[in-house]
């Protein structure tokens, strides 16, 4: 099949979902369809490029003013260009990963063309929110977060099919959107590059704890460093911390008031092989985000073969649980979070266990499976659009 991916955001930008339609698009690829992206310019002019056997249409962007890392489309710059890729490339199937700009007329392309439509739903209000200029709190915040449901139902109303990567997300937007019959499909994750890193990291004797992920708000970073710093005196850890983003000076200048300079790194945006390694050589997993539709990261960690401690918010609870591959806690009990990490700290037994159990639960999420439930789907809408244009 000739299959045309919609995305808002794809690598070289670094966030779940860009992570996600690459997999996506290179897994097809490999599967020996024809694979198109289109997307947004990582520096701001259109071109095509091909990664990895996949052809990416790049249209125009600008930088965000208030986030250094995102880049966005103007509307009426993008409308005509997206609708000029779908009318060159002429998919079999459209698949758009989001509602915004890039997603909203890849949408609209397919259906002015009739062209079977996929949708998958990445979004979530706080992810959103928190970039903007100035805070949005209370009820301007709510009635915000009912228009962008709004929207997104708007939009992906022209797709046969509508995805979110988890049952947690797909009530979402049953509830939220009105999207009743959205299917949950994992985002799927191949497990075998993380456990050969665990298998080669080199033999340490301090526990690591681990955070991956975006340095913005909704992660919470700064209660994992508060809990950090609850840990019982004398005990022996070190916390690494992966990613970039709009709360990186404040979170470091926090680990330097709660003494923790000597304990805890920053790495910044790390390359794949250096990823792989960070996940190989920690001992614990740590994600307090809020706002997580599935968290490929955690999956990454789970694949590694490491306990996970996240917090009881959204889609986590569908991969971390209790007792078993690591523990959940209250979302803002800094206490809480800290006795969690202080029961793994202290037993070694304990975090090998929970670290197979991870495993075990991550065979559910196979990136094969995942490719399986979208050809399937993909050839399902064809083939109604098929016999729709032989009955008329």
């Amino acid at each position: 099949m000739r299959i045309l991916i919609g995305c808002d955001t794809y690598p070289t930008d670094v966030n779940g979902a860009a992570r996600f339609a690459e997999r996506l698009a290179i897994g097809l690829h490999g599967r020996r369809h024809e694979v198109h992206v289109v997307a947004p310019s990582t520096t701001g002019p259109v071109g095509i490029e091909e990664r990895d056997g996949v052809i990416v249409h790049r249209v125009r962007s600008v930088r965000y003013p208030f986030h250094e890392e995102f880049r966005v489309c103007l509307p009426w710059h993008i409308g005509p260009q997206v609708q000029d890729v779908v009318e060159r490339v002429r998919p079999d199937v459209v698949h758009a990963q989001a509602h915004f700009v890039v997603g909203r007329y890849a949408c609209r392309s397919a259906a002015a063309l009739g062209i079977p439509l996929i949708a998958t739903n990445h979004f979530m209000p706080e992810n959103l929110t928190d970039q903007l200029p100035v805070p949005v709190h209370g009820r301007i915040a709510a009635l915000g977060c009912r228009l962008a449901w709004r929207d997104l139902a708007r939009v992906f109303s022209a797709a046969e099919v509508v995805t979110a990567p988890t049952p947690r997300a797909t009530e979402l937007l049953a509830s939220e959107a009105g999207i009743a019959d959205a299917l949950p499909i994992s985002c799927g994750i191949d497990a075998a590059p993380y456990a050969a890193a665990t298998e080669a990291a080199p033999a340490h004797e301090v526990p690591r704890i681990l955070f991956v992920g975006r340095l913005d708000q909704e992660k919470r970073v700064g209660e994992l460093i508060d809990a950090c710093a609850r840990l019982a005196p004398g005990t022996p850890f070190e916390l690494e911390i992966v990613g970039d983003g709009t709360m990186r000076e404040q979170w470091k200048a926090q680990v330097r008031e709660r003494g923790l300079a000597d304990r805890a790194t920053f790495r910044g945006f790390v390359t794949e092989s250096e990823l792989l390694e960070a996940y190989g050589r920690s001992d614990i997993f740590c994600m307090p985000g809020v706002a997580e539709l599935q968290s490929l990261v955690t999956l990454e960690a789970m694949s590694a073969g490491k306990p996970v401690v996240a917090a009881d918010a959204m889609a986590l609870p569908h991969l971390v649980h209790p007792g078993r591959n690591g523990w959940l806690y209250t979302p803002g009990d800094v206490d809480e979070l800290a006795q969690r990490l202080q029961c793994l700290l202290d037993d070694t037994q304990m975090r090998h266990r929970m670290g197979q159990a991870g495993r075990e639960i991550v065979r559910r999420h196979s990136l094969d499976e995942t490719l399986d439930r979208f050809e399937g789907l993909y050839h399902q809408v064809q083939s109604n659009a098929g016999a729709g244009r032989r009955a008329a």
